[in-house]
């Protein structure tokens, strides 16, 4: 095996480990992404369920219950918070996924791989 030929096989499988490592991050913001999601959705769900209950009191449908109303309001504001919290994080997580899916992009770039192709299949 010739010098160069070793040589480019070492930077490959350099190239090889980031592109594994970056595939392994993507996949990490896509889990942070799915967690935000839900975590946003049951935000959504809580101050709606919070605001109707709140509501329902204004217009004189439910009794004066404090307890309730505060606990109405406090799901009101914690959810906000959540959602907004959630949602910046999971704007950084999508910007990074981003950043992470070019990188990998032109890793593999660098590789050079090649199309072989046997039958009907391209191998690369």
């Amino acid at each position: 095996m010739c010098a160069e030929k070793r040589v480019a096989d070492m930077v490959n499988g350099d190239l090889r480990d980031q592109i594994a490592q970056l595939e392994v991050e993507i996949e990490q913001l896509a889990e942070t992404l799915e967690k935000c999601r839900k975590a946003m959705l049951i935000s959504q769900v809580a101050i709606g369920a919070a605001a109707i209950w709140i509501l329902a009191y204004l217009v004189g449908i439910v009794g004066l219950v404090p307890t309730a109303l505060v606990a109405a309001i406090s799901v009101v504001i914690g959810g906000v918070v959540i959602f907004g919290s959630n949602a910046s994080t999971s704007k950084r997580a999508a910007a990074a996924m981003k950043d992470a899916e070019t990188l990998r992009g032109e890793l593999i770039d660098k590789i050079d791989p090649r199309t072989v192709s046997r039958g009907n299949q391209l191998i690369f």
